[in-house]
């Protein structure tokens, strides 16, 4: 998935659509002539499969939200690229990949040439093999994982991935050679990962990576803090996700471990912030982005268009407009999805978060990232301490 809330996730409800984009639940419907991609006389097509609803509806919200925003930015209000309107179809996904293959098939089948979205890392591995297989420009969204990087000539990602996360993090203590590190979470699938990824990026820079995973029915999270401040580590990384976030900081704070050990986890959607409660400030956060982060240009750009349509920046808004940037320049290459992969690879532009660049060997997005904090006490707000360059935070180049 995009990433689990390290801190839980509160439900959204759905912005309606806007302009050009055609609301969908199931198959989409009101997409023009199939065939072998737009000419002048027709529309570009472009099939936006996405968590509108569902565990990660909140995180899809920005998304399209920030869409929108970035496409009205590349077209200059046209919403066209040269004489062609770009029509936009919506099909909601829910965070089902079996539900967006059959999405991503259908559109593909009615003659879409270009796939976005993919809130979910689930959603975006099943979705890439099969754009891949047809030769259509696939764009994830917010989905993490660092297994869509390098997936194929015809995949792109509009957001960050899990390794430049962890990259991040590991800024907090400098160089790791030596250090240990224990990732504190849940033992479940997503903990396990988080604990995976830990290894293969810092555990390769000569770490010790530990694995502390609690059950995921514990309700006492006492002694799991006792032994998180007993390991006595140089970086305390904690992933977590669910409604147990707000007891399993409080025994944290509570046990001392905030004195003992720097704690650093992954800075999720405004909405979740208060959940900290009074340890909000002794947490050291990694940011993909936060609103008013960057402070650039097009960040101001973006914000004063989604506030304009209703919305607020947040989270994975950038990378809904990260996406529009992206499709607007490879549709300016024609029709021909080979074409529109060849453009984009190796690209370099100023995004909302700074200076962007699609590394041709393997598509990653290199990109800024954000050490944050929270002050404000039961309002918290998030305030910058570092911005990290994209070169700082580069993920290892994967082969495709």
């Amino acid at each position: 998935m995009g990433r689990k809330s390290y801190a839980g996730r509160l439900p959204a409800v759905v912005a309606g659509t806007a302009l050009l984009l055609a609301a969908a639940c199931g198959s989409p419907d009101t997409a023009g002539s199939g065939g072998d991609g737009a000419t002048s006389t027709e529309s570009i097509k472009v099939g936006l499969v996405y968590s509108k609803s569902g565990p990660l509806a909140s995180y899809g919200k920005q998304y399209l939200e920030g869409f929108q925003a970035g496409l009205t930015y590349a077209t200059q209000g046209s919403k066209k690229v040269g004489d062609q309107a770009i029509e936009v179809t919506e099909v909601d996904d829910a965070g089902d990949p079996a539900k967006a293959v059959s999405a991503a098939k259908d559109l593909i089948g009615k003659g879409y040439k270009i796939i976005a979205g993919s809130t979910s890392s689930g959603v975006a591995t099943q979705v890439a093999p099969i754009t891949e297989q047809n030769k259509v420009l696939f764009i994830s969204g917010p989905a993490a994982t660092d297994a869509v990087t390098g997936i194929g000539d015809h995949t792109f990602r509009s957001g960050r991935q899990t390794s430049q996360d962890i990259s991040t993090a590991a800024a907090f203590i400098g160089d790791v050679q030596g250090k240990k590190i224990v990732v504190f979470g849940q033992d479940s699938a997503f903990g396990q990962a988080n604990v995976a990824g830990v290894q293969a990026v810092l555990g390769a820079k000569g770490a010790t990576v530990e694995p502390l995973l609690v059950p995921a029915s514990a309700t006492d999270f006492t002694p799991f803090a006792t032994q998180a401040k007993e390991a006595k580590p140089d970086l305390l990384f904690v992933a977590w996700a669910g409604t147990t976030a707000q007891a399993m900081w409080t025994a944290l704070g509570q046990q001392g471990v905030f004195d003992a050990t720097k704690v650093v986890t992954g800075l999720d959607i405004a909405a979740t912030w208060p959940t900290y409660g009074p340890v909000a400030d002794k947490v050291n956060f990694l940011s993909h982005y936060f609103a008013g982060a960057a402070g650039t240009d097009v960040e101001k750009a973006m914000t004063e268009e989604v506030t304009k349509a209703g919305g607020t920046v947040d989270l994975f808004t950038g990378d809904g407009f990260t996406a529009a940037q992206m499709i607007v320049h490879a549709a300016e290459q024609g029709s021909d999805p080979d074409k529109m992969a060849q453009a984009l690879a190796g690209w370099s532009f100023e995004g909302v978060k700074g200076k962007l660049t699609i590394r041709a060997e393997d598509h990653a997005l290199l990109q800024p990232m954000f050490q944050a904090k929270l002050t404000g006490g039961a309002a918290p707000t998030a305030e910058l301490v570092q911005k990290l360059e994209p070169d700082a935070v580069a993920p290892p180049v994967t082969q495709k």
